[in-house]
C-alpha cells in the first residue's frame, strides 16, 4: 500500500470519494459533488490534511483530519467498496498511527449510531465508545 499527502488538485477525487461515504454510512447530508468539492476544498485551506491509499497502483481510500494541540479529529477515512474487509483500513490506521499521529494525542472519530459496521470498524481498531448524541427532529414541513 502506497500513501501520500492529497491537494487541492485531488479535490474532486476526494469529493467523489466523500459523496460515496456519505451513501454507505447513511448520512442525511444532501450536498452533491459540486458542494463536496467546495467544502473540501474549504477544509484544506483551512488546516484539514487528507492522505490517499493506493493498493496496486490504484486509489483504495483516504483519510481527512486536522490536529490541534489537543487532538487529532478524524473526519473522514473511506475504503472503496470492493476493497473492504481486506484489511485496507486497519492498515491506513496504522500507517496514519505510525507516520502522521503523534502518539501522545487523543484521536476522535464521530460515527452515526446507525452505521454499525464502522462502529464494529472503529472498535477494532482500538477505539473506545466516549459520546452519543442525541436529536428530536422538527416536523417535516406541508408542501
Amino acid at each position: 500500500m502506497t500513501h501520500r499527502f492529497a491537494g487541492f488538485a485531488d479535490c474532486a477525487l476526494l469529493s467523489e470519494l466523500n459523496l460515496q461515504l456519505i451513501q454507505d454510512e447513511g448520512h442525511r447530508n444532501p450536498m452533491g459533488f459540486s458542494e463536496l468539492y467546495n467544502r473540501m476544498s474549504a477544509w484544506l485551506s483551512e488546516g484539514y490534511r487528507a492522505v490517499l491509499f493506493e493498493v496496486e497502483g490504484s486509489v483504495a481510500g483516504y483519510v481527512l483530519y486536522r490536529e490541534d494541540q489537543a487532538a487529532i479529529y478524524l473526519r473522514h477515512l473511506f475504503v472503496l467498496r470492493e476493497r473492504r474487509r481486506k484489511g485496507v483500513g486497519r492498515a491506513m490506521i496504522e500507517i496514519m498511527k505510525r507516520e502522521f499521529w503523534p502518539g501522545d494525542k487523543r484521536l476522535i472519530v464521530e460515527v452515526l449510531v446507525s452505521n454499525e459496521p464502522a462502529i464494529r470498524f472503529w472498535r477494532a481498531v482500538g477505539f473506545n465508545d466516549y459520546s452519543l448524541t442525541l436529536e428530536i427532529l422538527p416536523p417535516p414541513k406541508s408542501a
